[in-house]
């Protein structure tokens, strides 16, 4: 079991628990970009680590603060070669779900390609074997259980924008669930750092 579990934060799966083997699983890196590549998990590993300490705050009232382990998003970057007009990234899940988020976003400097938490592979239930962290943003935009980086020239909508959600996704100013205490907490906006 990972810190997630123990924890008990929520399982969002919009799309349901897909059927994953780990083994076979690969991301598709395609779009804007000179050299299209497909991934495997352990060719994944093989890209620079980081470990961030960054929460992951929901729209739905509650935040989580653990340490996430994988490659830096503008590590990941570095291994591809941009094309005129690549502006943003639509992110895509196994069973379907997708978000897009700006380039601009993404450079923040705790975005995070995760495969473990905390020492742990991250869980299936949790977006393994591969999800996107995007502590600057509301957690709908840290797509889980990842099949597909597309690099686009424009803002797209995605499972949650076209049901009325905004597609920024920037992080307002209110109360949320801190899982770590289980306490209610005021937020200020943008990424959740005050505790």
């Amino acid at each position: 079991m990972s810190r997630l579990t123990d924890l008990r934060v929520p399982v969002f799966l919009a799309e349901g628990k897909p059927s994953v083997d780990v083994a076979t699983w690969r991301l598709q890196v395609g779009g804007l970009i000179d050299n299209p590549r497909t991934l495997s998990l352990a060719e994944i590993k093989t890209l620079p680590s980081s470990r961030v300490d960054a929460r992951l705050t929901s729209v739905s009232g509650w935040s989580v603060r653990a340490i996430w382990e994988g490659v830096l998003f503008t590590d990941f970057l570095r291994q591809f070669t941009l094309q005129p007009g690549a502006s943003h990234v639509t992110f895509s899940s196994i069973g379907g779900y997708d978000s897009t988020v700006a380039l601009s976003d993404l450079e923040h400097p705790r975005v995070l390609l995760c495969y473990a938490v905390e020492g742990e592979p991250l869980e299936i239930e949790y977006g393994g074997p591969c999800r996107m962290i995007v502590p600057n943003l509301w957690g709908y935009k840290s797509v889980s259980c990842l099949a597909r980086v597309e690099f686009t020239d424009s803002m797209k909508g995605g499972y949650w924008e076209d049901r009325g959600y905004p597609r920024e996704a920037v992080i307002e100013p209110g109360m949320t669930l801190d899982i770590n205490t289980h306490q209610h907490r005021p937020i200020r906006g943008g990424e959740v750092t005050e505790f």
